[in-house]
């Protein structure tokens, strides 16, 4: 049986940054069979509701930034994947939410510091830590 970490959202968990979800009810019925885990590294870190956030282009790399605040959030992000992975070590798919910039597998938004669009084709940064495991990756939309 695959084991596949999915971003919760798409199994109707309200953790998304306006407590609302993102069921995918044809998703998950592709995924009958399938060993689900469900993650949301921003949930875990920061709460539901919580302010939005944004890759930015940064000296230090692609960085997910408050859009509140400002604060680069992206060490919690980056713990809870590392964590995430390190407890999950058999996981055979990684499905995340598109344009998520934690979860998107190619399709978040990636911004300069004065917020214009570079590409909407970046790893949001739990994919990132996906990929660079070896783990097949999808977004959501494309799988």
């Amino acid at each position: 049986m695959p084991k596949v970490a999915i971003s919760a959202c798409l199994l109707g968990e309200k953790c998304r940054y306006d407590a609302t979800d993102n069921r995918d009810d044809v998703l998950i019925t592709k995924l009958e069979g399938c060993e689900l885990i469900p993650f949301c590294p921003e949930d875990h870190a920061f709460g539901t509701p919580r302010p939005t956030m944004d890759l930015v282009k940064t000296a230090q790399g692609s960085r997910a930034l408050s859009n509140k605040t400002g604060t680069d959030l992206s060490f919690a992000v980056e713990g809870y994947a590392r964590s995430f992975f390190d407890t999950h070590t058999d996981v055979d798919i990684f499905i995340g939410k598109d344009r998520s910039p934690s979860c998107g597998v190619c399709s978040a938004r990636l911004y300069d510091e004065e917020k214009n669009l570079l590409t909407i084709d970046e790893a949001g940064l739990m994919a990132k830590e996906a990929l660079a495991r070896g783990i097949e990756c999808f977004d959501a939309e494309m799988y």
